[in-house]
């Protein structure tokens, strides 16, 4: 018979030993569920990388539309002077914007509306891939869709195109939008390879990038949709600026000639002749049934468009 004595001394021995183990188990278990945690974050991304490694790209359309941010099309970033005019050079200035909801500097060589159609097909090409992705194309399938040539291009036409290419290329443009709460600033063309190095000799594809920012300017709604073909039919110059800056506003109120004349960037001699060149633009663009009507009352130009 064991002595109460003796029991309670090998009950206390036994307790001891049981719990001299259970430390040493807890702590492999929590070795054990650390050892998860860390492989499981290994194989989880970072929200950093997860938005790094994010799809990038504008919204889509239909081949009949071109698009562009409002803040450009309210602006005189592609102003609408005569191409035979010569061209300046902008280093970080501020261009007449219509409206006060941004504001726009620049630096490179003039922008004209050709320029602004070829941009509007690149970004046309660019919805297509993910920003930051290279845009392919050949040089005479980009003059067609410009309608650059009514017939065969030629070589003057190809030419035409790269220097205005070129010019984008070599450029910066900063965009201060109250929607956007902050700057952005980007290269229009931040890459363009046309060229074979080694040769020397055209490419037989051409590879432009489109900075990936331009998604911010475009937004979920902050850009108009222009009928292409309306476009197309249309004098570059006047008239396709008014296209644009009035397909961006649904119903377009009265505004002054002399608005007009800062946003188109013009350098015309006088009002009146000015006022002239804008009756002529307003007539082309009734002519491809854009407008319905428009009349100018003093210095007010009212439109209604169809």
């Amino acid at each position: 018979m064991v002595n109460p004595r003796e029991e309670l001394t090998i009950r206390s021995m036994s307790f001891r030993s049981i719990s001299d183990v259970l430390p040493r188990r807890t702590d492999e278990l929590l070795a054990l569920v650390q050892g998860m945690e860390e492989r499981a974050k290994s194989r989880s991304p970072s929200p950093t990388s997860r938005k790094d490694t994010a799809v990038v790209q504008l919204p889509l359309w239909g081949d009949e539309i071109r698009c562009m941010p409002n803040e450009i099309l309210r602006s005189a970033l592609f102003n609408a002077k005569n191409r035979n005019q010569p061209r300046r050079y902008f280093e970080n200035e501020e261009i007449a914007v219509i409206g006060r909801s941004a504001r726009i500097t620049y630096t490179g060589k003039e922008l004209r509306q050709s320029d602004e159609s070829v941009w509007l097909q690149l970004i046309h090409l660019a919805r297509q891939v993910p920003l930051g992705h290279p845009i392919e194309f050949t040089a005479y399938s980009m003059v067609q869709s410009l309608l650059l040539a009514t017939s065969k291009p030629n070589p003057q036409h190809v030419v035409r195109l790269l220097d205005s290419l070129r010019r984008m290329q070599a450029s910066s443009l900063s965009v201060y939008s109250k929607r956007l709460r902050r700057g952005i600033s980007l290269s229009m063309i931040p890459k363009f390879e046309w060229q074979d190095e080694a040769t020397g000799s055209r490419l037989p594809k051409w590879r432009a990038w489109v900075a990936p920012e331009m998604v911010e300017l475009f937004g979920d709604v902050h850009f108009t949709h222009l009928q292409w073909a309306q476009r197309l039919a249309l004098p570059s110059g006047l008239a396709t600026w008014m296209h644009g800056y009035l397909a961006s506003h649904r119903d377009p109120l009265p505004i002054k000639l002399s608005t007009l004349y800062k946003g188109a960037g013009c350098t015309t001699e006088t009002p009146r002749k000015f006022k002239q060149l804008m009756a002529t633009a307003l007539g082309e663009l009734k002519q491809i049934e854009f407008l319905s009507s428009f009349e100018i009352r003093g210095e007010l130009v009212h439109v209604t468009r169809r």
